[in-house]
């Protein structure tokens, strides 16, 4: 029997059963759907948190509190009498030492109110070290005064359809004037950085979050070469004006490439999960095309009996039996291929889904694979009926 008659036998054998095929096909589907699917949004999510990461600048280092350090009592806490001292060490390799302080309160503008929202007290060269940059407006020009500059979100929703600039702004029940507008940033995790307000330090500290420990230090190096000894420099320092030791450091220093080593890591994990769901979801199909190719086999078995009978070689049988189980997962593949891609033109859980190239032929490779490793034991059986058995059995 040659390949091309085979191959034919095999396609009216696969749609002898439409309803059937196409159930099997779909799970098929399902599986190569998921597998590239859950790829591209594994992906995206990294790319996306690179990208954010490396904004905040390569040569930006950030110094934060231990949550809950129980450092000896002789220790000081990192408050913004200590980042002045930072700042006027004269490190070699540090430019600018920028402390801010976080509260949370209710801003208010006319008859619009935004609860929750994130106030954070620092100096004006926040703006040029951090990724908080003015859109319009000007940056607080008095580092004791009630001034403000918000993010685009909140502007948005406290004077929709008009610049905020000049207006006032009641932060907690203070009235705040706004001088200026942040431009539009990228949002990482959970916080909006575009529904902010940043406001000068001894204000917040005064009126907001009183003058206990910073929240977060911005230490800026003098180039991007110099961050590995600007954060030793730095740690060296911060231990000398804490009274801390190396065992015992109440803060951490991270760099940007810090942060993004630990975020790749987290998203590199994230995504072999997905792999793995998704390759269950692939298993399970294979075991549906098994399932189906037993049912054909029994109910084909008069049919087999005849050919063997007419001198249908077991070769022939076999390979009739593993073309369909092949036909069957390589068009499941294909259709999922498709699904796959049009998905990932939208985007999931607010990550955009960048698509890896080669999970598509891994993916297609795979589904076939398991059509044949699934339908070997079908093919099988078929193959080995004996004709008298096989006419017997109807």
């Amino acid at each position: 029997m040659r390949p091309g008659e085979v191959l034919l036998s095999a396609l009216r054998g696969v749609t002898a059963n439409k309803l059937r095929s196409v159930l099997t096909l779909l799970g098929v589907m399902i599986g190569v759907a998921a597998v590239i699917l859950l790829l591209a949004v594994g992906n995206g999510s990294a790319r996306q948190v690179a990208a954010s990461i490396e904004a905040l600048g390569t040569n930006t280092l950030t110094v934060r509190p231990e949550s809950g350090a129980t450092a000896g009592s002789s220790t000081r806490p990192l408050t913004v009498a200590v980042t002045q001292e930072l700042g006027r060490a004269g490190l070699g390799h540090v430019g600018t030492v920028v402390p801010e302080v976080d509260a949370s309160a209710t801003a208010v503008a006319g008859t619009v109110s935004e609860t929750g929202t994130q106030v954070i007290g620092t100096t004006p060269a926040y703006f040029t070290t951090s990724t908080a940059t003015i859109g319009s407006g000007q940056a607080f020009p008095d580092a004791a005064a009630r001034d403000a500059v918000i993010g685009t979100t909140l502007a948005q929703e406290l004077f929709p359809g008009q610049s905020p600039v000049g207006r006032s702004v009641s932060v907690a029940g203070i009235p705040f004037t706004v001088t200026g507008e942040l431009a539009e940033q990228s949002s990482v995790g959970f916080q909006d950085p575009n529904s902010e307000i940043v406001a000068p330090l001894a204000t917040v500290q005064a009126d907001l979050s009183g003058y206990g420990p910073v929240s977060d230090v911005l230490v800026s190096a003098t180039s991007a070469d110099a961050v590995t000894q600007a954060e030793d420099e730095v740690t060296i320092e911060l231990d000398q004006l804490l009274g801390a030791t190396a065992a015992d450091q109440p803060f951490t220093v991270n760099s940007a490439g810090t942060l993004l080593q630990t975020r790749q890591a987290s998203a590199q994990s994230f995504t072999v999960l997905l792999a793995a769901v998704a390759a269950i979801s692939l298993l399970v199909g294979g075991i549906g095309v098994t399932n189906v190719m037993l049912v054909t086999v029994t109910e084909r078995t008069r049919e087999i009996g005849i050919r063997k009978a007419i001198g249908a070689t077991r070769g022939a049988i076999l390979g009739q039996f593993l073309a369909e189980a092949a036909i069957l997962t390589l068009t499941g593949g294909v259709l999922g291929v498709v699904v796959a891609v049009v998905g990932a033109q939208f985007p999931v859980a607010g990550t955009t889904p960048v698509i890896v190239w080669s999970s598509i032929p891994m993916a297609l490779g795979v589904s076939v694979a398991i059509g044949l490793f699934f339908g070997v034991y079908p093919a099988a059986r078929a193959a080995g009926m004996r004709p008298i058995q096989a006419l017997r059995t109807i």
